[in-house]
């Protein structure tokens, strides 16, 4: 199945690639097929959603599947069958932060 993941900006520069990216998942489209299809597509992005050792979501980045945020749900989970189809994309989105 082909997933559509929209990257933000600072993301999209690094891969160097357009802000929405297609992806072939094989098997249950999760959040962990997903981030490992994306990292497989582009090495350099490895580390920069996930943490290297734990594959913890960083911090500063959230996850919405057909606006829902699904940042803190079980990386094993199912996706919606919109995000599953490419209906809909998977959204990784740069949180701000200040004072």
């Amino acid at each position: 199945m082909a997933v559509r993941v929209v990257l933000p900006y600072h993301l999209k520069n690094l891969a160097a690639t357009g802000a929405e990216v297609a992806l072939e998942i094989d098997g249950p489209v999760t959040q962990r097929a997903v981030l490992d299809a994306l990292e497989d597509a582009y090495p350099v992005l490895r580390g920069t959603i996930r943490d290297h050792a734990t594959g913890a979501r960083r911090p500063l980045l959230r996850f919405f599947a057909c606006s829902q945020d699904v940042s803190h749900e079980s990386p094993d989970a199912a996706l919606p069958e919109a995000i599953a189809s490419g209906d809909e994309p998977f959204l990784i989105i740069g949180a701000i932060a200040g004072g």
